[in-house]
């Protein structure tokens, strides 16, 4: 199961710009770098139409409809009215109907990296996109944030459930803001919480079509094994399908905030990344390939039984943990011996942890562990114990029938 696209990322506002995001309204003059707000208009489609030079520059709206509205920005804030302009900038800009003033004005307020998503599908009644276009645009997205923040935790060519929490905690501050038609989708993503997420994308993207290029122009599949380093992954794979899948071509770019500067080993301005529906059998069978490569992973895993099942009173059985310390998951589930699960069973009775070496088995997506051995209790401190305690009450049915002949 997938979550909704909308607990990683929270929306883009509609209306007037919430005060939980931007304090008054709108931000604070006093702190608006001027060349930063330049950048960002330009960045957004907005036209300069000249101004005085090395003073200020005029800027107006982008597409038809824009009337009379314009912008007077300085060029700097040595200007002698720098701050009453942008503060009547800032003003127009929070009044203003056009989708890319409520995306200047969050680029001004958090400095973040913007990355957009294109897809190229047919267009419905007065250039809208149907219900479940939208959707598979703002799934993809999904998967392709979710990809990166897992490629920033480490390099693997399939996570599975591995690192998800840390992953989805990076882009707990992201914000989106789709364009009209339902056709294009544009995340900010916080520089001081995500870029590392941004820039591996961005390597990893450059990686992807490279890779694929390769296997279409020989044939092998080289170039994705060596694609792993720059963060691509079965994940990322998926998510490039999941974009091109259904259209005729989908393109991602990627945009470093001009307050922020641009990151090391990345180029300044960045031309889309494209990929079509030729490239679709390259991505499975690299996905497939990720999938079927990827080892288990020896560990020791610390973890509270919260779950134990066995045919009957004695014998063999498997027990659930959830994961304190020793693999990057939440949950994982062991196959026990008849004596290592009556010492689990024993130690949740008493409120302890057990401690258990295995392999993490890659197949079902590091779920499960294998070759379990070393069943110990795991000595914790009273609050810890007592709090284990209270949940072995609260789930107690599920040991009544386990613990029998015990």
């Amino acid at each position: 199961m997938q979550r909704p696209f909308d607990e990683s990322v929270r929306p883009h506002p509609t209306g007037d710009l919430p005060g939980a995001w931007y304090g008054s309204g709108e931000p604070d003059p006093a702190q608006v770098d001027p060349v930063v707000l330049g950048a960002l208009l330009d960045r957004h489609g907005w036209r300069r139409r000249g101004g005085a030079a090395g003073r200020y520059a005029r800027w107006t709206p982008p597409g038809p409809g824009a009337g009379g509205t314009s912008l007077l920005v300085p060029e700097s804030r040595s200007f002698p009215d720098c701050e009453d302009l942008l503060g009547e900038a800032l003003t127009a800009l929070a009044r203003s109907a056009a989708p890319s003033a409520r995306e200047v004005l969050v680029g001004l307020t958090v400095p973040s990296d913007e990355i957009r998503w294109w897809r190229d599908v047919p267009q419905g009644p007065s250039g809208a996109a149907s219900w479940t276009v939208q959707e598979q645009l703002r799934g993809a997205a999904r998967q392709m944030l979710m990809a990166g923040a897992l490629a920033a935790r480490g390099r693997a060519g399939y996570y599975g459930a591995r690192h998800r929490r840390q992953a989805q905690a990076s882009l707990e501050g992201v914000l989106v803001g789709p364009a009209p038609g339902g056709r294009s989708l544009t995340a900010f993503v916080p520089v001081q919480s995500g870029r590392a997420v941004v820039v591996r994308l961005y390597h990893a993207l450059q990686a992807a079509r490279e890779a694929a290029d390769y296997q279409r122009a020989t044939g092998g599949m080289e170039a994705f094994d060596a694609a792993v380093e720059a963060g691509v992954s079965r994940e990322l794979t998926e998510a490039i399908i999941a974009l091109v899948r259904g259209s005729e071509g989908a393109r991602v770019a990627l945009e470093w905030s001009p307050a922020a500067g641009v990151p090391a080993g990345c180029a300044p301005r960045n031309e889309p990344v494209e990929f079509s529906p030729g490239d679709l059998p390259a991505l499975r069978e690299a996905g497939a390939r990720y999938l079927q490569d990827e080892p288990s992973v020896p560990v020791r895993v610390t973890g509270t039984v919260v779950r134990m099942r066995r045919s009957g009173p004695r014998g063999a059985g498997t027990v659930r943990l959830r994961v304190l310390a020793g693999a990057e998951v939440p949950h994982v589930r062991v196959a026990l011996d008849e004596d290592s699960y009556r010492t689990a069973g024993h130690a949740h009775l008493v409120g302890l942890p057990i401690r258990v070496v295995g392999r993490l088995e890659s197949r079902g997506g590091f779920r499960r562990l294998t070759d379990a051995s070393n069943v110990v209790p795991v000595q914790v401190d009273e609050a810890e114990r007592d709090r284990l305690m209270k949940s072995l009450q609260e789930n107690l049915d599920f040991f009544e029938e386990a613990c029998q002949g015990e």
